[in-house]
């Protein structure tokens, strides 16, 4: 496309013009320090994150290793960490002086800026305000309205803060009741791995470890934003480069974690603010070219091979190990360089470069964040990855492997101990012998199924363990609609959140304990555990003082409303369960015996504990018990685009936010300040349209179903980034999206490539 070059930055439009890391990490951390007045006690638990019988970051889901740095932090987990620790306080004052319609009004930092929860709230509609009750109160009603509807019409959201103990409580408690409807956060990033991974290599995780990056030859980042969404993960990228490793890097948008790192742990850096260069090639393909780009990878390997037989691909490994690969050798050949090139946005000599870069690495890691994930085809950007790493045999030895970066702290953990809509998510035989029950047979809903039953009216409850589901959904506006329709809405919450700004005819704030808080119980202080990207398992014991003595444990509110729904029954004893948390991850290992044997003795292992991955031992739990080739049928991971439609969105998140919280308004990363009100778009096509920087504009979704979809207001930035695509920010631009646009075979929403209209103001 006229003005962009994807190897190269446009100097014409705005770029953070300093290394990720450094100076602007620490002032970054500085200003939240100081904007949320942080005491004494932040300190501490910042010196104790991420470390054995410390805090597990409540941020990222990057991995603790056995021997910490000195500060086992980053700026997001700086962030997060003293947005919890906040004085600020959202107590029974706090929404008497607000209405919900009033709160409606302000932006979502505001909202969750105004501190801390302290009591339950009960929503009053004659009032228009939530107001103080209590706790035996809130879990008799509570109670009384789930035992009194279909089981199969009560959802139960979980986000992926809280930790295996009280999220195994929550997957038992749903079963218990009747259904299986435990939509999660992963619903809206990552399903599109825990589906297609399992069909590909007989997994629903990535197979690597921490340990994988210090022997690697060649690492590929696909669709992933590491300076943003796990900064942690750029110590390991540093180190890796500095001993030879290799970093390739496709992705539409210049991300400046992947371009170059000032370690700001390093004194000599900070002092010369000479930076480590991490990709040594950095391609800016079209939105959902990824396909493309590896089917030219492939038929590079491919000639490669014929023109030295047995020295390019494992012929061994795929003998052995592999099925399909005949198949969609025929297909991969029989695409067009032409095409190729078309579809990822890139040249023939681009691609060539990545390959040979591949085919000099005896050992190479593929990295994933949700650029890959969340697109309508996006089983076929995780099965053309696979394919990739298959054909020298680069799964399942000391190394390799597929990667996919977790965004949320325990987003993994929690569907591992049974928060997931399937009844594979938890053994049917084990619930039985531990408890008596009998777990239904019918599948449940997940987080868009949900919504959609919510928009027919099939749902009559939603739970939410955390999380803000409202403002992380697709079609947003249509389902804030409806959501007051529901008789029970439940939010157990650390803070005020737009979503709990809905509320169904019968609506309680539950606040809850956050990971910095210490959680004392009738046996004393309590520790909770959750799970990282690589999936090991680490204890986190909180040290701050609670808000108020009004605040419990998300095991006391989970327990709390169990018992307060479900016939007593001696083999479900809530109340001793949230006395003894040990006691829960004795229930955890006695269900999930071979990812959890020895529990409680290793919960502090430094490093963690490993739970295992078959396809790392090259164990292929598949249909055919084989790692399985996909065979690609076309070239984009875009769905089709309508008649008419202009553009491709692609969403984002800024330097200054995790998942929907918003610590700031500065996105220093991509050299942006201010409004998050924007749409980044190259000067070519800008002038193209004959648009102008600055302008309003109106995006509309070119996706016809009837609705109309529209965000208004926004201003064009000029941008670097490739033809027929536009950026913007996430959650804002969420209503763009239809709820029925999403990966085929996951139902995760499509948010990486929305085709959009753009109509001037």
């Amino acid at each position: 496309m006229p003005g962009h070059d994807p190897e190269g930055h446009d100097p014409g439009t705005p770029e953070y013009d300093h290394p990720t890391g450094g100076w602007g990490s620490l002032r970054g951390v500085a200003r939240i320090f100081g904007e949320e007045r942080s005491r004494p006690m932040a300190l501490k638990v910042l010196a104790s994150l991420n470390r054995p019988k410390g805090v597990m970051c409540s941020s990222c889901a990057w991995a603790k290793p056995a021997k910490p740095h000195r500060f086992e932090f980053c700026e997001n987990g700086a962030k997060a960490t003293l947005w919890e620790l906040t004085p600020k306080r959202a107590d029974p004052d706090f929404f008497a002086a607000h209405s919900v319609e009033d709160l409606r009004g302000w932006h979502d930092h505001d909202l969750e800026g105004a501190g801390r929860l302290t009591h339950p709230m009960r929503y009053n509609p004659v009032s228009g305000h939530y107001e103080q009750g209590g706790w035996e109160e809130a879990f008799a009603e509570i109670g009384r309205e789930l035992a009194a509807m279909p089981p199969e019409r009560a959802v139960f959201y979980a986000s992926g803060h809280a930790g295996l103990e009280a999220a195994y409580l929550y997957a038992l408690f749903a079963r218990a009741m009747g259904h299986q409807n435990l939509p999660q956060s992963s619903n809206m990033c990552h399903e599109t791995t825990s589906v297609n991974l399992l069909q590909t290599i007989g997994t629903p995780v990535g197979t690597c470890t921490l340990e994988d990056f210090e022997t690697c030859d060649a690492i590929f980042f696909f669709g992933q934003n590491t300076g943003s969404n796990s900064p942690r993960f750029l110590h390991v990228l540093q180190e890796a480069v500095k001993r030879g490793c290799r970093v390739v890097t496709f992705n539409p948008l210049r991300e400046r974690g992947l371009i170059e790192f000032v370690n700001p742990q390093d004194a000599l850096q900070m002092a010369t603010n000479r930076a480590t260069q991490i990709s040594e090639h950095y391609f800016q393909l079209r939105p959902g070219g990824d396909v493309a780009v590896m089917a030219g990878m492939m038929k590079c390997v491919l000639a490669a091979e014929a023109a030295r037989p047995g020295e390019v691909l494992d012929a061994g490994f795929l003998s052995a190990h592999t099925t399909g690969f005949e198949e969609t050798r025929r297909a991969v050949e029989a695409f067009g360089w032409a095409e190729i090139e078309a579809a990822s946005g890139l040249s023939r000599a681009m691609i060539e470069t990545a390959a040979e870069v591949y085919m000099g690495a005896e050992r190479v890691i593929g990295i994933y964040g949700m650029g890959l994930t969340q697109h309508v085809h996006g089983w076929l950007n995780l099965g053309m990855l696979v394919n990739l790493l298959l054909m020298r045999g680069n799964i399942g030895r000391p190394g390799t492997g597929i990667s996919p970066v977790r965004g949320h702290s325990n987003v993994q953990g929690q569907r591992t101990v049974g928060v997931g809509e399937k009844s594979a998510h938890m053994p049917a035989d084990r619930l039985r012998a531990l408890f008596g029950i009998t777990p239904p047979e019918a599948e449940g809903m997940n987080a868009v199924h949900a919504m959609q039953g919510l928009l027919e009216g099939r749902v009559d409850a939603v739970l939410s363990l955390g999380g803000n589901l409202l403002r992380a959904l697709p079609d947003r506006e249509r389902v804030e609609a409806a959501w007051p329709g529901l008789r029970l809405s439940v939010h157990v919450a650390t803070k005020p959140n737009r979503s709990h700004l809905f509320p169904g005819q019968v609506s309680w704030i539950l606040p809850c304990l956050g990971r910095t808080d210490e959680d004392i119980q009738a046996t004393g202080p309590q520790a909770s555990s959750m799970e990282d990207t690589f999936s090991h398992i680490y204890g986190s014991i909180g040290q701050a003082s609670p808000p108020s003595e009004q605040v419990r444990s998300e095991v006391a509110i989970v327990a709390g409303i169990a018992a307060a729904t479900l016939p007593a029954d001696p083999r479900m004893p809530w109340a001793e369960w949230v006395a003894n948390y040990d006691r829960i991850r004795d229930l955890i290992e006695a269900t999930f015996p071979e990812d959890f044997a020895r529990f409680n003795e290793r919960l502090h292992q430094p490093g963690g504990f490993y739970r295992g991955n078959p396809a790392r031992e090259r164990v292929w739990k598949t249909e055919s018990g084989r790692a399985e080739f996909t065979v690609p049928p076309g070239l984009s991971a875009l769905g089709q685009a309508p008649e008419g439609a202009e553009m491709t969105l692609i969403t984002l998140r800024s330097n200054d936010q995790f998942n929907t919280t918003i610590y700031g308004f500065s996105d220093r990363l991509r050299g942006l300040e201010g409004g998050r009100d924007i749409v980044l778009i190259s000067p070519a096509e800008m002038a193209r349209l004959g648009l102008a920087e600055g302008q309003r504009v109106t995006l509309r979704t070119a996706l016809q179903d009837g609705i109309r979809r529209e965000v208004a207001g926004l201003r064009l930035v000029g941008y670097d980034l490739p033809g027929a695509c536009v950026a913007g920010y996430y959650p804002e631009l969420n209503p763009l999206v239809p709820l029925d646009y999403h990966e085929e075979r996951s139902q995760t929403p499509a948010y990486k490539g929305v085709p959009v209209t753009i109509l001037a103001a």
